[in-house]
């Protein structure tokens, strides 16, 4: 033996649950000044390792390039200065968002005498599932540590060496602040057999979040002793109705939203994947259609559609069924031809449940949209692009929930806490 300590062996799920579960008690007591500080701490050491963090990521994007990564979960895995500066930023913010945890709400002193309300709490620990995306690594960690929650993390394997130098500047914040490590923790072994073993820590985690493609979606659901909060995948439509195309203005006004809804980020899931034209708005369709084939945009369209843009000169091809209720994640959209309002909102009750828009200058097909339309963010003459916990004015966001129990939509602070009753007398007993 040459005397040198041995390699340590490496915590176990069942170690951070542990660990987590520890430090939610600790940071459920917490009152907001030190939730503040610990995330103001988070962005100067984002900042004062931004070095460390870029070259981190190159050498993931390198090594994930190497292995054929898609070039949608390569644009959402690399991080530019610009993007790690905005990190740092989405965490001066989820700062400065009212904290949720403490809230009061349904007091009321019931005729027995006894004084009862019901107390905004945190979730406790949860377990975020990830693929690609570090930035869901800082995103996640600054909306847990604001509501008071301790949260493991899993990663993909893409995204190790990011994960590990972020973990690392997570932790000296921490440190900085008092906080216990086990408050955020990423599980750094790449073998799937660990994201079982998160799913099936039931005594430990209270919520699973999966932000990914439809498989990982479907592997937690199935394999989870955990409630899992599904969310993050859909297809997301715009309706084009034919009132929004009577003035050249609108027409250029739809032209250059849905350039933002598709072009912007082709991989978010909140991207155009199809557009439904009424048939009244076909006349207006190459204007509008020809600014997306000038961004390369791939269009897949019906006869009707395809007819009026071949006639223009405008490259599609014709869609198949497939096309239809299909997120692209990619510079891919589908176009479908619609008779009335009731065809389109039949269509989106088949194809969606994620983001669904219309374009119309008719107030009364409007409110009718917005009743009918059951998806978790429902937009009038705005881009899809706006379903996102920023732009709504929640911070950063978890995971964009696509069902209907706890949570739906961006899930930000409120989102990631839960209430509890209150319940004050003196000496009162149960008639």
């Amino acid at each position: 033996m040459n005397g040198a300590d041995p390699t340590p062996t490496p915590p176990t799920v069942r170690d951070l649950g542990v660990r987590a579960r520890q430090a939610a008690r600790t940071l459920r007591s917490l009152d907001t000044a030190q939730k503040q500080a610990a995330l103001h701490r988070l962005a100067q050491e984002l900042h004062a390792h931004a070095d460390q963090i870029l070259g981190a990521n190159a050498r993931d994007v390198q090594q994930a390039e190497a292995a054929g990564l898609p070039a949608a979960m390569l644009d959402r895995l690399r991080l530019s200065p610009a993007a790690l500066a905005a990190l740092a930023l989405d965490v001066q913010a989820v700062a400065a968002l009212p904290d949720p945890v403490g809230e009061r709400t349904a007091a009321r002193t019931l005729p027995s005498g006894v004084r009862v309300s019901q107390l905004r709490v945190p979730l406790g620990v949860l377990g975020v599932i990830y693929e690609s995306r570090p930035n869901v690594t800082v995103d996640v960690a600054a909306l847990a540590l604001m509501t008071g929650n301790a949260v493991i993390l899993r990663g993909g394997k893409e995204t190790v060496h990011t994960n590990a130098a972020l973990e690392s500047c997570i932790h000296a914040a921490l440190a900085a602040c008092g906080l216990p490590a086990g408050a955020v923790q990423v599980i750094h072994d790449p073998d799937r057999e660990r994201v079982r073993d998160l799913l099936r820590l039931d005594d430990l985690v209270d919520a699973i979040i999966p932000r990914g493609g439809a498989g990982l979606h479907r592997y937690c659901v199935e394999n989870a002793t955990v409630p899992v909060i599904v969310g993050g995948i859909g297809v997301v439509h715009v309706y084009l109705d034919e009132s929004f195309t009577r003035d050249p203005a609108d027409v250029q006004r739809a032209a250059e939203l849905l350039v933002n809804a598709k072009v912007q980020k082709p991989s978010a899931c909140n991207a155009l994947d199809t557009l439904l034209v009424h048939r009244g708005a076909l006349p207006a369709l190459p204007a509008i259609a020809g600014a997306l084939v000038r961004e390369g945009v791939d269009l897949r369209a019906d006869p009707a559609s395809l007819e009026v843009l071949h006639a223009a000169g405008l490259p599609a091809t014709p869609a198949a069924d497939t096309d239809y209720g299909q997120e692209f994640l990619a510079l891919t959209a589908s176009l479908r031809t619609v008779d009335s309002l009731e065809e389109a909102l039949d269509f989106i009750a088949a194809h969606g449940n994620h983001t669904d828009v219309i374009l119309t200058r008719d107030d009364a097909q409007a409110r009718r949209f917005v009743q009918d339309v059951d998806s978790a963010a429902v937009m009038v003459n705005a881009s899809p692009r706006f379903n996102d916990g920023g732009q709504l004015g929640l911070g950063a966001e978890v995971a964009i929930s696509t069902q209907k129990l706890h949570a739906r939509g961006p899930m930000g602070l409120r989102e990631l806490t839960t209430t509890k009753w209150v319940v004050e007398g003196d000496g009162h007993v149960r008639a």
